[in-house]
């Protein structure tokens, strides 16, 4: 690939906004036409969907039921997991559509029950943008590099009595998108940011019908990346918000039988970034909505947009989803996901499937572009590597998956002691 390195402090945020939204707003348009009021951050990969699962259900994943992948989504739901340790590796292609071939992410998670209420986890996400050759605006060669971005996080999530759990992580952040190259006189250089994610989960077990058929509903949130904003060269004036977010989901599953399971599930994003507004610092040449510290942008980005509220509703994105499942070893999803056409316009149809068996469990999914803005997965395909564990060692769970060496082990306790005794 090749890029032309031109002067402007932005260029690096762009190339990576520019495979989100639609550039529409070109000539005369200005930064207050509703065209041009998509709300961009640097680092956008943080919120790319890692996982095939979720990918096959319209990028849903706060309530779904407790997978590795759930470190992503909504940590705190890690409290409710039935297996003692569970570990998943997700890889995407990037761009495949346009011929590309040197650009994916990755992302490896793990996670691990220290005790009943208390879980540790983990993960790491890479994302590879393959060689790429510069130019300057002559198109004479001044180098080449292999971008590259990466998040790296540790966390821990507890449940509070038999509903409710709380989980907290934190990240840190590493984008490297030109480094060695020089934007006039001054280089440019890796960026580096820190953020942290806070999220909770209601977990409500239940029955339904005459027949007492099991079901669960779920509901949760999560505000993630809240951070430092970064910066791509040493003396900065202007800094870029990193996508701090705040999901919401809402999920139902019903298992009519040991052989059935079927759950529905919703999830509305919102970034906490301010919405882009007129008006620049004659001193710094930095727009004023630039200079809010991020912690502030967060809040005022809830009732900042000029449209007023019907324009803050369209800053929501939607995910809508469901997944089958036949006997714990076969599942069909189909999902859609929505977009506002003045916020990015990114609408598409995604469908997949899982197989598991044992611990071992393989996911994949297919994303269907509907019209709006182009997605870099358009007409690809994901998959995910996952192993849940019972405990270290191997042990044994019933129908539903849960872990039930804890009541053997106590028998085991207890047959050992009057053993002793007689």
């Amino acid at each position: 690939m090749r890029y032309i390195l031109r002067p402007n402090i932005l260029f690096t945020a762009l190339l990576f906004t520019c495979f989100y939204t639609e550039i529409i707003a070109q000539g005369n348009n200005t930064i207050n036409n509703s065209l041009t009021r998509v709300v961009n951050t640097a680092v956008p990969f943080l919120r790319i969907i890692p996982d095939a699962r979720g990918g096959g259900m319209g990028d849903v994943g706060i309530a779904t039921s407790v997978d590795p992948n759930t470190t992503f989504y909504n940590a705190s739901k890690l409290a409710f997991a039935k297996k003692r340790l569970g570990l998943s590796l997700s890889y995407a292609p990037w761009l495949r559509a346009l011929g590309i071939t040197d650009i994916y992410m990755t992302h490896f998670t793990f996670y691990y029950k220290i005790s009943k209420n208390d879980v540790i986890h983990t993960s790491l996400k890479f994302f590879s943008l393959g060689d790429i050759d510069f130019t300057d605006a002559a198109g004479n060669p001044i180098g080449s590099g292999h971008p590259r971005e990466l998040a790296y996080d540790l966390g821990y999530s507890r449940k509070f009595g038999k509903h409710f759990a709380l989980g907290v992580a934190f990240r840190y952040i590493y984008s490297n998108l030109a480094s060695g190259q020089n934007i006039g006189s001054e280089p440019i250089k890796a960026g580096n940011a820190f953020g942290a994610d806070l999220s909770g989960t209601y977990n409500l077990d239940m029955t339904v019908g005459k027949k007492k058929m099991k079901a669960n509903l779920m509901t949760g949130f999560a505000v993630t990346n809240m951070g430092t904003k970064i910066a791509y060269t040493a003396n900065a004036k202007e800094k870029d918000f990193i996508p701090a977010n705040l999901g919401i989901g809402i999920g139902f599953r019903l298992q009519p039988n040991k052989y059935h399971e079927w759950g529905i599930y919703a999830d509305f994003n919102k970034l906490l970034v301010p919405t882009p507004k007129g008006g620049i610092d004659s001193t710094t040449g930095v727009p004023y909505f630039k200079q809010q510290s991020s912690i502030k942008g967060m809040f005022t980005s809830l009732g900042d947009a000029p449209g007023g509220f019907k324009e803050e509703m369209r800053e929501w994105t939607m995910g809508i989803g469901t997944e089958y499942w036949y006997d714990h070893i076969f599942a069909a999803r189909v999902g859609y996901f929505l977009e506002a056409k003045d916020k990015g316009n990114r609408r598409f149809v995604s469908t997949g499937v899982g197989v598991k068996y044992s611990v071992f469990g393989l996911d994949f999914s297919y994303l269907i572009p509907t019209g709006g803005a182009r997605n870099p997965l358009d007409n690809t395909f994901r998959f995910t590597l996952k192993f849940d564990f019972a405990k270290l060692g191997g042990n044994k769970t019933n129908d539903e998956g849960d872990d039930i060496n804890d009541k053997t082990d106590k028998v085991d306790k207890a047959t050992r002691k009057k053993l002793k005794v007689k």
